[in-house]
């Protein structure tokens, strides 16, 4: 917290206090919109009557909206929220929280949004404007191959993607891997493929199976669609991937009970790029793939990493020892303070 914040928290407290509490309704109402009174007041753990006085205020001030469907945020009321953000950062202490996490991982950038995305899903809208953010500031002029992952967190925050191309800058994206026999909109073909519907690049898509046997996989490296977009992969200049947790990873990917139960004696609890690892971020198991492997991150310029929610905090602290050093790690409030609070590293 800045000095001037800290002397007018010392001098009037309750100034922050009142700000702290309507900047967290007009989240809330963005977040959530439109909303009833009652579910905005269980959503933010305050009373209804508290709320009513809030929201009278904040709709005195022409901030908010209210209909028969909901409270909602007018233009100035979503500008307003907006700005408040940058200065809530500081005044919550986000950046204190990034910064002790950059020390703990020895990364890059930690980028810390506010919420829980374990219970606000919104939280992933979030991580994908940040995102589109980060990449419009350092994606480099001419042609850029991105290399995707999928899961059910890349495939929200792939909704909120928008346009990247320049005049200058041209984006290809590509799955970072094949299918795992899953949902088809969180597969890397369709997560890549939405990216680049809405930031107006191109897509060259990967239709083999992401783990076969290494008979399949020696035939299947030899086709000349399949090389070409391998070769794509392996001279990508920006990855973009999740991280997730080793029980749920392995029970999507259908591993038998006999594997599940050998991941549960090594201690496995993440799972990212086909690698299992334990909490002291040792490789613990790894699923033969067609697609990026992890030691190949290295030589990657960008590379992102998004994950959230208290739940995975476990799964992330065991992936970041592995972490390539330019890693950018996106994560939620609720998520830094969980892997601060257990730090161990």
């Amino acid at each position: 917290m800045s000095e001037n914040l800290k002397l007018l928290e010392l001098i009037a407290p309750d100034i922050i206090t009142d700000l702290t509490r309507r900047y967290k309704v007009l989240r809330q109402i963005a977040w959530s919109e439109p909303i009833g009174r009652r579910a905005l007041a269980q959503r933010l753990n305050i009373s209804e009557r508290t709320l009513r006085t809030e929201s009278d205020y904040l709709k005195s001030l022409a901030l908010i909206d209210s209909s028969k469907s909901g409270m909602t945020l007018t233009q100035k009321g979503r500008v307003t929220q907006q700005k408040l953000e940058v200065l809530m950062d500081e005044l919550t202490g986000m950046k204190e929280l990034e910064q002790n996490l950059r020390k703990l991982f020895g990364n890059k950038r930690c980028i810390v949004l506010p919420g829980d995305s374990d219970e606000e899903k919104k939280v992933l809208e979030d991580f994908g404007e940040i995102l589109v953010q980060c990449l419009d500031e350092q994606l480099p002029e001419g042609e850029n191959i991105l290399a995707i992952m999928g899961g059910t967190t890349m495939a929200a925050l792939a909704e909120n993607f928008m346009n990247l191309e320049t005049s200058n800058r041209h984006n290809l994206f590509v799955p970072a891997r094949g299918g795992i026999g899953e949902a088809l909109n969180i597969q890397a073909n369709s997560v890549s493929a939405k990216m680049a519907a809405l930031s107006h690049g191109e897509h060259h898509a990967l239709y083999v199976p992401e783990q076969v046997s290494p008979q399949t996989y020696d035939l299947l490296i030899q086709e000349p669609a399949i090389q070409e977009v391998l070769t794509l992969i392996e001279t990508s200049n920006c990855v973009i991937h999740s991280i997730g947790r080793a029980l749920y990873m392995a029970a999507r990917r259908k591993m038998n009970d006999q594997e599940i139960l050998m991941l549960k004696q090594k201690g496995a609890v993440a799972e990212s790029f086909g690698y299992f690892f334990n909490a002291q971020g040792q490789i613990v198991y790894k699923i033969p793939r067609i697609g990026l492997q992890l030691k190949q991150l290295k030589k990657i310029p960008l590379v992102f990493a998004i994950a959230g929610g208290k739940s995975k905090a476990k799964a992330i602290v065991a992936y970041m020892q592995n972490a390539p050093k330019q890693t950018c790690l996106i994560i939620d409030e609720a998520c830094a303070n969980e892997i601060l609070r257990g730090a161990t590293l």
